[in-house]
């Protein structure tokens, strides 16, 4: 790598050219313990050979994207850990909102998606170990993916990229824009909790008040997106009865 991108100081930055899994190099690392891999240790790679999204589904991954994991050691319990992967989405929707020409709609889409023109550009994925018993996690894996220069064609939810949509952005300035955003979001939510996250990914989120499909592992269910819980969990108006989901996949009917 020829440009090192700059970084605030909080960050342990590893670069590499090319890696099966920047999740599976972090836990890696993480397991190794603090002093190898400290608490805001970033493992940023150019491609991932074994990239992997939600529920073990493969995340393409060539040159030209941006591929992070970052390794977190939070003092909190780990039924709170969920509540990082909504501030790593309000990170990349402000980064894109930083670095990005005017004109363009950015939205987050529950539970762990950004949507740029209605269409998905980033994804993350939170793995974590430990915390057995209310007790902190040992750590906290924090991985993010954005198309840059490439997004994968004729997927069920529809994908974009930087580059497509007219974004002229490197990799290294939408790495070091996610960075500063990352760490404004964490510390606010140190201070202030997760409130303030909560309302500002619900006023940036797509599909709330709206008719939206949500697919189970045993089940669909067709309702209206009514709130997101103070856990993060999703609110729905299933015919006049409140049904809380914590875990499933999103569809809009313009999605198909």
């Amino acid at each position: 790598m020829t440009y090192i991108p700059r970084l605030p100081s909080v960050y342990n930055l590893i670069s590499l050219e090319s890696v099966g899994s920047t999740n599976a190099e972090a836990k890696r690392l993480a397991a190794e313990g603090e002093e190898t891999a400290p608490d805001g240790t970033l493992i940023w790679a150019l491609e991932q050979t074994s990239g992997r999204g939600r529920r073990g589904r493969d995340w393409e991954s060539p040159k030209g994207n941006l591929y992070t994991s970052l390794i977190l050691r939070p003092d909190i319990p780990i039924s709170e850990a969920a509540q990082l992967s909504f501030i790593a989405a309000l990170a990349v929707y402000d980064a894109l909102g930083n670095i990005g020409p005017t004109g363009h709609q950015v939205h987050c889409k529950w539970p762990n998606d950004v949507l740029l023109n209605d269409k998905k550009v980033a994804g993350i994925l939170l793995e974590s170990e430990g915390g057995a018993g209310g007790t902190p996690a040992d750590w906290i894996i924090l991985g993010m993916g954005l198309n840059v220069e490439w997004h994968p064609e004729n997927t069920e939810v529809p994908a974009t990229s930087l580059r497509f949509e007219g974004f002229p952005n490197t990799v290294e300035e939408v790495l070091e824009a996610y960075t500063r955003s990352f760490l404004s979001w964490t510390n606010r939510w140190l201070s202030d909790g997760f409130d303030p996250v909560r309302q500002n990914w619900l006023w940036r989120c797509k599909g709330k008040g709206e008719a939206i499909e949500v697919r189970l592992e045993n089940e669909t269910i067709n309702a209206i997106f009514k709130d997101m819980a103070e856990d993060g969990a999703l609110i729905l108006d299933d015919n006049g009865t409140e049904r809380r989901i914590t875990a499933g996949d999103v569809y809009f009917p313009t999605n198909g």
